[in-house]
């Protein structure tokens, strides 16, 4: 059954990734034109400020997914339920300070962005802020239970749960915009959501998993150790909110809401593509936490996080490659002639953040051994630094300029130290891991460089000829990495899932 899950996980996650990029796609353009350059601006604004607030979970719910697997593994059912009540008693003070310091961003919103906001968007930003603490506020206490259901591998039921959730917030919000509203309602409608989720996620974990939580017993050496673990996750989400939620604050502080709205597009595409690559990795913690728990081989863990690397470069290779062709005009046709730098934005981000995401496996493997001390320092310098290098390019290169910035910290930190740390210190074979990979681009490059040189003479200006460009493209480049680029297993992978499809569907034509 586990394996299942973990599959159907796997297949799922594509399915909430397929579903949420679609609608990313249909959606993003009408709701840009419906709610305008300002109105986005000032909620995408808004978004970056409170997710600093986030970054208050200190990692504990990773920790908590990382400890209830290892309790699993070893059947220590006493300290998993002692341990999810520490973490109950801890959230709930956590929603406190976030309700406490969100109230503070509230009542400073004019003096942070009085100089760059009109009046009009400071009321509107007031309101917002005061939705999004809230739903912040009633996060944190109920999220715990979001962390249970993951760590039990139960897969399925949190995918359909985002299936519905998008689907659902996609056309009550569309109904909500042709009336009307904007902004405000937008974040009303995520807030209530995000409370059926949560609340959604407490009834399988206490009806369908049976769940039981103890009171009563704070185990402060245990919490200690747990406190030790998650320190260095709280450090790689300030990380995370440095490198893509700053862009969008400089932005905002020095130019205003127009250029936030670019940068937010470039922002929201750069999530879609990082979506692709931890759609995999993301079902792969409680299963790495097993064969660390029961020491498995450095070759077994090696092997893994190359296997899981080819698989993502199969889909990220595609995607990049097939951004930087049609990429800018995509986004003129998507979003409109006002979004012109977002293409180069973008690529800013995609290039850089290839490698990390063909690598993020390796992110679960230091969690899992526990050893994502290193990681997590260096990642706060080359943050650091990259919000630095954004406050010396905003103010001659605008957005753009932010984007420089945080691309180059990508190179320094998620491709050249990694790397080096992941051969020397975790025993992973990155030589082997680049002979692989290497061999598997030599597609993308020539089918790249060839279709670059088609397209100059060509005008890909309606969305006819866009699509009718990218189909013609990937008829080609698809059979070509297929034979050329995959393995055995590679194939395997999507050949055996298609042939039992394709037996039901006879079998059913055969009745």
């Amino acid at each position: 059954m586990k394996v299942n899950q973990l599959k159907a996980g796997a297949v799922l996650s594509y399915v909430v990734m397929g579903i949420s990029n679609l609608v990313g796609l249909l959606y993003t353009p009408y709701m840009l034109r419906m709610m305008g350059q300002s109105e986005y601006g000032m909620y995408s604004l808004v978004a970056s400020v409170v997710a600093y607030l986030t970054i208050l979970d200190l990692g504990f719910g990773n920790t908590i997914i990382r400890y209830t697997a290892k309790f699993r593994a070893e059947g220590k059912v006493k300290e998993q339920e002692t341990m999810f009540g520490m973490f109950i008693v801890l959230y709930m003070g956590i929603g406190v300070i976030a309700f406490i310091l969100g109230m503070v961003l509230y009542l400073n919103i004019d003096s942070i962005y009085g100089n760059s906001l009109t009046a009009e968007e400071l009321h509107k930003t007031h309101i917002l802020m005061l939705l999004m603490v809230f739903n912040l506020a009633f996060t944190f206490p109920l999220s715990i239970f979001g962390s249970i259901v993951t760590a039990y591998e139960k897969f399925v039921f949190q995918k359909v749960l985002q299936i519905a959730r998008i689907v659902l917030n996609t056309l009550i919000m569309i109904v909500l915009l042709e009336m009307g509203y904007r902004a405000i309602a937008m974040v009303a409608l995520i807030t209530f959501f995000n409370l059926s989720s949560l609340l959604l996620n407490f009834w399988y974990s206490k009806n369908k998993l049976k769940i039981k939580i103890r009171f009563g017993n704070f185990d402060w050496k245990f919490f200690k150790e747990l406190a030790g673990y998650s320190f260095y996750i709280f450090l790689g989400a300030i990380i995370d909110r440095l490198f893509w939620s700053s862009g969008q604050l400089v932005l905002g502080a020095y130019i205003g809401t127009a250029a936030v709205a670019i940068f937010a597009v470039g922002i929201q595409l750069e999530q879609m593509y990082m979506g692709f690559s931890t759609a995999i990795s993301g079902v792969f913690l409680p299963k790495v936490t097993a064969m660390a728990t029961n020491e498995k081989s450095n070759k077994e863990i090696s092997d893994l996080f190359i296997r899981t690397g080819r698989i993502q470069f199969v889909v990220m290779a595609f995607i990049l490659t097939g951004f930087i062709l049609f990429g800018h005009q995509f986004i003129l046709l998507w979003a409109g002639d006002d979004y012109n730098d977002t293409y180069t934005i973008a690529l800013w981000f995609f290039i850089p953040l290839t490698i990390p995401l063909i690598q993020n496996i390796g992110i679960t493997i230091l969690q899992a051994r526990n050893q994502i001390k290193f990681r997590a320092l260096l990642y706060i310098s080359i943050a650091a630094a990259s919000l630095i290098g954004q406050l010396l390019l905003v103010k001659k290169y605008g957005g753009i300029g932010c984007a420089i910035a945080i691309g180059s910290s990508l190179v320094i930190g998620h491709i050249v130290i990694m790397n080096i740390y992941y051969h020397k210190k975790q025993y992973i074979d990155i030589p082997k891991f680049w002979l692989e990979i290497g061999k598997m681009s030599v597609t993308p490059a020539v089918l790249g460089i060839l279709t670059y040189i088609i397209l100059v003479y060509i005008e890909l200006n309606t969305p006819f000829r866009l699509a009718l460009g990218i189909g013609l493209f990937s008829a080609l480049y698809i059979p070509s990495f297929w034979l050329i680029s995959m393995n055995n297993y590679e194939r395997d992978l999507l050949y055996k899932p298609l042939k039992k499809v394709k037996g039901k569907v006879f079998a059913l034509i055969g009745k």
